[in-house]
């Protein structure tokens, strides 16, 4: 498996898997509107640039320091792909959206609190950090792993588009939140068999 296509599916993958942004946009798009999720999706979208700023000057001091190091680190990451595949397949198909009134959000609040919920979210940064010490090497250029993490940013900026153009309809809603079960399962079956692809590869 190349680094961009394990890159690609990594980030795919839990961009998808339901958590602490996705409520935060489903939450922004039901109340305010569409306009308002997409500006919340922009913050998810700028908060991961900041996991990925960190992690690229993290993995490559590691790699300068102590391969050792970084090997253990690699398989950790992999172990945690393969724990959170588990989890997303065991998860319950519901999802809990606090819809309570509150006072009006604008655009620049939705995007700071999209900014916020992803940069303080631990989920975020050890996805990050699971991929890049699975596909980054000795070998892979700075411009690279530069454009890995726009890809992340990017795939967050769609995906989180996407449901809050999704939310932001009722019919629509509706028809996604349906189809969660089955898509659950189908992350967490994935994120599984590449955990353990990815670990046990040399």
């Amino acid at each position: 498996m190349t680094e961009v296509i394990a890159v690609a599916v990594i980030t795919l993958l839990a961009v998808i898997s339901p958590g602490a942004d996705f409520a935060m946009v489903v939450r922004s798009s039901c109340l305010y509107g569409r306009t308002t999720g997409l500006f919340a999706a922009a913050g998810v979208a700028a908060g991961v640039l900041v996991h990925v700023t960190y992690t690229m000057l993290g993995v490559g001091l590691l790699i300068a320091s102590s391969t050792e190091l970084f090997t253990a680190i690699k398989l950790a990451g992999a172990a945690y792909l393969v724990y959170i595949g588990v989890r997303t397949f065991i998860a319950r198909s519901d999802l809990t959206v606090d819809l309570d009134a509150k006072p009006e959000l604008g655009p620049l609040g939705a995007l700071r609190s999209g900014f916020l919920t992803n940069v303080l979210n631990p989920k975020t940064t050890l996805f990050v950090v699971s991929t890049f010490t699975q596909v980054v090497g000795p070998g892979t250029p700075v411009w690279q792993q530069a454009g890995y993490g726009l890809f992340m940013s990017a795939a967050h900026f769609g995906w989180f588009g996407v449901v809050a153009l999704f939310f932001s309809d009722s019919r629509l809603r509706s028809a996604m939140l349906r189809r969660q079960k089955a898509l659950n399962r189908a992350i967490g079956s994935v994120l599984v068999g590449l955990g353990l692809t990815l670990g046990f590869a040399r």
